[in-house]
């Protein structure tokens, strides 16, 4: 027991000054590297932005995996995870799936106009939906029987 002694009233606690050693170190780290902070406050809340992306990544990585088992976008949820992380390995990741895509040139980028086309088959597509979803799932149900009774 005489390890795990209480400290005394007023003297610092043990695991205070590991904290304050690591988050003075992040904090150097975060003026040395990227964009040159001016004062402690900006390295913070940079710090504070690298740990909410990175933390928002790695969430994102987790549920687009359960989303390629589960029904939802798997893929482009990893995609925007690993997009979302600041690390180098997450960038070349990116750019290794997106060279294993047909139709994407070999330096990974995709073209403008493929962005164009994509956007205007989902907003034609949602506009389709929305204006006779319901006469294609009357349709759909009447195929199978009487409509009233498998649609309410």
């Amino acid at each position: 027991m005489a390890d795990r002694e209480t400290p005394r009233p007023g003297a610092e606690h043990p695991f205070r000054s590991a904290y304050s050693t690591a988050y003075d170190a992040a904090i150097e780290a975060e003026t040395s590297t990227g964009t040159v902070e001016r004062t402690e406050e900006e390295a913070r809340r940079h710090l504070l932005v690298r740990l909410a992306r990175t933390g928002g990544g790695f969430a994102l990585i987790g549920v687009g995996l359960a989303g390629l088992v589960l029904p939802g976008p798997g893929w482009l949820l990893i995609l925007l995870g690993l997009g979302l992380l600041p690390y180098t390995w997450a960038q070349r990741t990116i750019t290794a799936i997106r060279r294993r895509v047909p139709g994407i040139p070999e330096d990974g980028r995709i073209p403008t106009s493929t962005w164009v086309v994509m956007g205007v088959v989902v907003a034609l597509a949602s506009a389709l939906t929305v204006l006779f979803g319901a006469e294609v799932a009357r349709w759909a149900a009447g195929l199978w029987g009487d409509p009233d009774r498998l649609i309410g």
